[in-house]
Formats: C-alpha cells, sequence, structure tokens
C-alpha cells in the first residue's frame, strides 16, 4: 500500500475556447471502474448534442480513454497522459467537444484537450491522501501537560481531548511516524500512559480534524 497518494476529492468544471470550438472538462472522483463509467454515461446525456464525449480514468491497475470519433491519439490518450504525469489516482475526466466550424489539425487538438484537461483538475483540486494511525492515549492528570505540550510541537492532529477521571487524548498520526510517536510518549510519561494504536486509516488531516478517505 503506498504510503501518500494524489487524487481529488471534489469535482471540476473548466471551459475553454480554441478556434471557435468548446472545449468543456467535468471531473470526478472514482474509486471504482463502475463509478467512472456511470459519470461518463452522465456527461453524455447532458451534452447529448456535443459531437465528442472524450474521457480518460485512472482506478487502481486500470487505465481506460476513449478518443470518442476524434483522430486517434489526439484527445483520450493526452487527456490521459494529463492524469498519468501528474500521478493521479481515482479520476474521471470527460472533456465535451462542440465543434466551431474551423479543423483544429492534431496538434491542435492535442493541445486543447491537455489544456482542458489540466483546467479542469487544477479547479477540482488535488489532494495527498496519507495513511494515518489513529492512536489513544489514557493518562492521569498529572501527566497530561507533559503530552498537550509535546502534541503542540510534532505534526500531530488532535481529534478530541476527554477529560473525566482520566485525560484522554484521540491522535491522528502519519503511520510511518506512529511507533517513533507512541516511544516519544512512554518515554516522557515514564511509560506511566496507556498508549494504543486502535486503527489504521487512510485520510487526510486537516485543522478541521480528520476525514477518512
Amino acid at each position: 500500500m503506498e504510503n501518500i497518494i494524489k487524487t481529488i476529492t471534489n469535482n471540476g468544471y473548466a471551459e475553454i475556447v480554441e478556434k471557435k470550438s468548446k472545449f468543456i472538462t467535468n471531473v470526478s472522483p472514482a474509486k471504482t471502474e463502475e463509478e467512472a463509467k456511470t459519470f461518463i454515461e452522465d456527461i453524455k446525456k447532458k451534452y447529448y448534442d456535443a459531437r465528442h464525449n472524450v474521457f480518460a480514468y485512472n482506478i487502481g491497475d486500470i487505465k481506460r480513454f476513449s478518443d470518442d470519433g476524434e483522430p486517434q491519439g489526439t484527445a483520450g490518450m493526452p487527456t490521459l497522459n494529463v492524469i498519468l504525469n501528474e500521478d493521479i489516482k481515482n479520476i474521471v475526466v470527460v472533456t465535451t467537444r462542440y465543434f466551431g466550424g474551423i479543423l483544429l489539425g492534431k496538434g491542435g487538438l492535442v493541445r486543447a484537450y491537455t489544456s482542458a484537461a489540466k483546467e479542469g483538475i487544477k479547479n477540482a483540486g488535488v489532494s495527498e491522501i496519507g495513511i494515518y494511525s489513529k492512536i489513544i492515549i489514557k493518562c492521569p492528570y498529572t501527566l497530561s501537560g507533559k503530552i498537550e505540550y509535546e502534541l503542540r510541537q510534532g505534526e500531530y492532529f488532535v481529534e478530541n481531548t476527554e477529560f473525566t477521571d482520566e485525560v484522554k487524548f484521540t491522535v491522528f498520526v502519519e503511520n510511518s511516524f506512529s511507533e517513533k510517536f507512541k516511544n516519544i510518549i512512554k518515554d516522557i510519561t515514564s511509560a506511566a500512559a496507556d498508549v494504543n494504536e486502535i486503527e489504521i486509516l487512510r485520510g487526510t488531516c486537516t485543522l478541521e480534524g480528520f476525514k477518512k478517505y
């Protein structure tokens, strides 16, 4: 399992015009090929009157693309190349073209579909999804200050702090650092704190908290 993957968690949209042809890109997260196919069909229905609905997706080990009537190699593959060059996983990109009456040539088509895909992905926003350990620390009040000080120093994500007959911290730590973190807590509390890793999850940590992917 990769420690960090790049993906999108929101939809993206972009429009560009090239020699009167309009290129409309819609981007979506997709964790399965079925999700990608459903999204593609939805876009085709939405833009039923368009000449072309070019698509590409990268899901796990599955990589697919279609020129949808454009000259071979000018649309689907350039779109997929944008995805692969940025190493983005679990994503589907569909670019719809409304022909403007002026032929773009193969080079022009490649540039247009490439630009449209890049803009759509940019507007969706690329996120780095990591692997985190969810760790529960329980300690007496006399040790909570030392733990709070350590938690403020490192790149730890404190989800919750509970105060009952003891203090309970719920912390997310990058999985690759979890063993070292547990040893740090044990060292600063002389092993008097109870430290347990209860779950390993893939997701993102922000100021708003942990979001499971």
